[in-house]
């Protein structure tokens, strides 16, 4: 394959809900080949936010996703909205889903892809110093809350409690960066 190739011929766009759209795509692979149809989920991108309080701790957040048909323990997340800078909705999300406020931001590198394959969107990884909780704070309904410390996420990682995988890759990247230590 060149640089030239492959080309998409055509792409269509149904939106499912405000959150979802399903993208089809006629690829050609080669020149004069016929053309193949690919799907996609479209949707914002995503963050992933890796916080740690002044006590050390790190939030999670328990839900039910009706994806998996299950409770998830997951780092702090979300869709960017439209528009929005990704480390403002990094810091309105981390105040949404925990109560604790940004106090310093470090991105975790650039966009990455969240599955080649069938997603088109981006996550947006970051590192987060909070301050204290606000005293105001109320859990969203069907959220809640955890601190854990890194020995404590470690052990849920390897009980198979912790397991989106999009949440591992940002808890790899801040370890790569310098920003967390799991223990073994």
């Amino acid at each position: 394959m060149s640089d030239e190739w492959p080309k998409i011929r055509s792409r269509q766009v149904t939106t499912i809900s405000p959150w979802m759209k399903v993208i089809a795509r006629e690829v050609e692979f080669t020149p004069g080949a016929k053309p193949e149809v690919y799907h996609a989920v479209g949707q914002a991108d995503y963050l992933a936010i890796l916080a740690r309080t002044p006590d050390g701790r790190i939030p999670l957040v328990r839900q039910y996703r009706p994806a998996v048909e299950a409770f998830t323990w997951e780092l702090p997340a979300g869709l960017i909205e439209n528009g929005e800078d990704p480390a403002a909705a990094c810091a309105r999300e981390l105040l949404e889903e925990t109560g604790y406020p940004a106090r310093a931001m470090h991105a975790l590198g650039a966009p990455a892809a969240a599955c080649t394959g069938r997603l088109s969107n981006r996550i947006h990884s970051f590192f987060v110093e909070t301050g204290e909780r606000v005293a105001d704070f109320t859990e969203e309904p069907g959220v809640a809350v955890a601190l854990k410390t890194p020995a404590e996420l470690a052990a849920m990682i390897k009980a198979d409690e912790f397991v989106q995988q999009l949440h591992l890759g940002t808890l790899a990247l801040a370890g790569l960066k310098g920003f967390l230590r799991l223990p073994d």
